[in-house]
């Protein structure tokens, strides 16, 4: 992250010295070819503008300038305040910088990997391959990654395997600890759909016997009346009430399932590695864990249920069909196959337009995560009218997705409707001739009416199902595919202990790599137990990767980290961490008030032990200027608390667990002069007695190391306390000898902006 941005041009002043490095001419041409683009669309101003900035095999071009490529250039990218950079350097400093928004960062750094490799392939000792020529996505014109055929910006709307019902069944590992509740659901849904059927049944003897006769002239047989009247109430109050078991019971469980889905869900994506969070959005994530697990609650509560019982009516209601009239109730089965294969034809349609729909849903909860927590830089730069066009984009795209299928649906429930109401005009015609053939009776006519009322009724509404059960088989989807993954951290099968940690750490022929691109290299390194380490370098020499394969975020790719001999591969990845303390750059607070965020660590801790912490990282103070003391509410991410109040609470926090290693990443690079020497009384008292790797911005607060470790590119290349560094005039000392004069240029500045005294 790079702290600080001056606002100058684009390109650095001038400097006859280095004009060389800008040819006359920006044209490709021989065997200069390009390798990417990166699309910018803010000029040095900040204002809205678009320029394409190329690479070349053998050049930077932009517009009219172009800087020739040398082995010792580095292409740096960060951001500040929610624009991105990127600075060309040398050895003698930065030749150029460029600014955009962060919604071209991925594009940005699949820039930079590829410079990367153009200045490994201009060192003769380097036998990394670099692409023949740049290849760009055919839809957004974007440079591919070197080992990708897709880009990354378009894969999500790329048309992906529609989710196959079957899914649904894999929810029943979840189902299982319920499975003698679910069977009595099921033997109540069988008791209940069997008492619906009895009232028709009874209708056959209530005409054939009843009306029919009396229409003749015969008296009515009262006895025979209320026998049958009992029936209709008795069978009407006994489906009633085991509906209402039924419907009862199955609600519970699936509310159950759905409570235990969203848990094992949070608690695996908890136990994801880094990469896995690095690849999604965080509205995305929110959207599967929360509404993808509603829908499969509504549909196991509802839907299930109701397709379960439309099965059995169906079924049931056959038997009954043709036990009364066989050729009748094959009469009664016309429409079924045009159905089913309506049904085979829209289902498809449906599962790829649902599946749609939740990656769409997923883009409108991504704008929404990532303006709601951004506001204040929203705000600063007033690009409401921005967000809210792009909220808006996002929202129409999601309308005119569910608009499609809405079209689908829309045709297909009334077809289904017309069609069983054609084959309840054939029945009644075919059993209108068989009545005037004396081949069946009226009663009979009449309870097969009813019958086939439920039959289709309960057809039409299997059809509707087909909706709702390709909207849960898209969520089941969703949420499976968080569950199948495997963490690329998994916990060793026999985990070795760790009893008394003393702090010694080494790193042995120690390499990583990014997909394919190598970030640590061959890199070995010792340290001894209370050791302080500096680690220093520029931006993406490799610092901070080296500190989340410390903290075991990642696993290495080659080589081992032992901590006190012991591979942490061995431990248990909980175990490991709660032995180290970590004090980031931008200190994350959770809602809640000051005394539960120190006691984070440790939920346990009692309130004195709470308020020592809070002291010795000298924050007992404006703790108790707080309304509410320790006991007074932050808002989300600390919002209610200024940058070194919050980095106080974070020290008291790793102070509180009294970690045996503590890892300073930049912890004071974004305070100001006096605000940071508050911190480093804390982290005086923080870093006693404790093994410490600290990354720091201002080389100055890294005197008190005991060792200064230099990267670049992934490698250590010097090692040495400050002064012994200084005096071998090698990369350290270029690194400190360009801050200290960048400190005095700001310091000359700060000068001539200063007013005059008056007299």
């Amino acid at each position: 992250m790079l702290s600080h941005f001056p606002a100058e041009s684009s390109a650095s002043k001038a400097d006859p010295a280095r004009d060389a490095l800008r040819p006359a001419s920006t044209r490709l041409g021989g065997d200069d070819s390009a390798v990417a683009t990166l699309a910018l669309d803010l000029d040095e101003h900040l204002h809205f503008r678009t320029r394409t900035l190329l690479l070349s095999r053998q050049r930077l071009v932009l517009e009219d300038q172009a800087w020739v490529l040398t082995p010792d250039m580095e292409l740096r990218l960060g951001d500040h305040a929610g624009v991105g950079v990127l600075e060309l350097m040398d050895a003698q400093g930065r030749l150029a910088v460029w600014r955009f928004t962060l919604a071209a960062q991925p594009r940005a750094a699949r820039l930079v990997e590829q410079f990367q490799r153009v200045i490994a392939q201009l060192d003769e000792t380097s036998g990394v391959a670099l692409d023949e020529a740049v290849r760009t996505c055919p839809q957004c014109q974007a440079s591919l990654p070197p080992d990708s055929d897709e880009c990354s910006d378009c894969a999500q709307d790329a048309p992906q395997a529609p989710p196959s019902t079957w899914v649904l069944l894999r929810l029943w590992r979840f189902a299982r600890p319920y499975r003698w509740t679910l069977f009595s659901g099921f033997a109540l849904t069988l008791a209940s759909t069997a008492a619906t059927l009895v009232p028709p049944y009874l209708t056959i003897p209530l005409m054939d016997r009843v009306l029919i006769p009396f229409q003749n002239g015969q008296d009515i047989d009262t006895g025979l009346v209320l026998l049958l009247l009992s029936g209709l109430l008795g069978s009407a109050l006994l489906a009633w009430g085991l509906g209402w078991a039924r419907t009862w019971l199955l609600a519970v469980v699936s509310e159950r399932i759905s409570s235990d889905l969203r848990t094992t869900t949070f608690d695996h994506l908890l136990a994801l590695s880094l990469d896995y969070f690095g690849s999604k959005r965080t509205g995305d994530l929110m959207a599967r864990i929360g509404s993808e697990t509603d829908r499969i609650s509504v549909f196991l509560s509802l839907h299930a249920l109701d397709f379960v019982t439309d099965v059995l009516m169906i079924s049931m209601t056959a038997v009954i069909l043709f036990s009364i009239n066989p050729w009748l109730a094959l009469v009664t089965l016309l429409p079924l196959p045009f159905i089913g294969w309506m049904i085979h034809l829209v289902r498809d349609r449906l599962r790829t337009g649902f599946e749609k729909i939740d990656r769409v849903w997923g883009e409108v909860t991504n704008v929404l995560a990532d303006t709601i927590p951004g506001i204040r830089v929203v705000k600063a730069f007033a690009q409401e009218a921005r967000e809210a066009r792009r909220f808006k984009r996002a929202n129409e795209h999601n309308l005119a997705v569910n608009d499609r299928i809405n079209k689908t649906w829309s045709l297909f429930t009334p077809t289904v409707t017309l069609l069983t109401e054609i084959g309840l005009l054939v029945v009644w015609a075919f059993g209108i001739w068989l009545v005037s053939r004396s081949q069946i009776t009226v009663g009979v006519l009449t309870a097969f009416i009813a019958y086939i009322g439920r039959f289709y009724g309960r057809l039409d509404s299997m059809s509707r199902i087909v909706s709702v059960t390709q909207k849960a088989a898209s969520g089941a989807k969703r949420i499976f595919d968080i569950l199948d993954h495997v963490s690329n951290v998994p916990d060793p099968a026999q985990p070795v202990p760790l009893t008394q940690v003393k702090g010694g750490l080494e790193m042995q022929d120690v390499s990583f790599r990014y997909g394919s691109r190598t970030v640590i290299r061959n890199l070995s390194l010792q340290i001894q137990p209370g050791e302080m380490i500096g680690l220093v370098g520029h931006s993406g020499s490799g610092k901070s990767t080296l500190v989340n394969l410390l903290c075991r975020f990642y696993d290495v790719s080659e080589g081992a980290i032992r901590v006190d001999g012991v591979d942490i591969r061995r431990v248990a990845v909980a175990d490991f961490r709660r032995h180290i303390g970590l004090v980031l750059q931008e200190p994350f607070l959770f809602f809640g008030t000051i005394a539960e965020n120190i006691a984070y660590g440790k939920p346990g801790a009692t309130r004195a032990e709470i308020v020592a912490a809070a002291r010795a990282a000298h924050a007992h103070e404006f703790i108790l200027r707080l309304p509410q003391g320790y006991d007074s509410l932050v808002g989300e991410r600390g919002q209610g608390l200024s940058g070194g109040e919050r980095q106080r609470i974070s020290i008291a926090r790793a102070l509180l667990i009294d970690p045996r290693i503590l890892i300073l990443d930049e912890a004071t690079s974004s305070v100001d002069t006096e605000t940071e020497k508050e911190i480093q009384k804390a982290l005086d008292n923080l870093v006693q007695g404790r093994t410490t790797i600290a990354i720091a911005h201002r080389l100055s607060t890294l005197r008190r190391a005991d060792r200064l470790v230099v990267m670049d590119r992934g490698q250590v290349v010097e090692i040495g306390p400050h002064d012994e560094l200084m005096a071998l005039r090698g990369h350290y000392w270029r690194l400190y000898e360009a801050q200290a004069r960048k400190e005095q240029e700001a310091a000359a500045l700060l000068d001539v902006d200063a007013p005059e005294d008056t007299p």
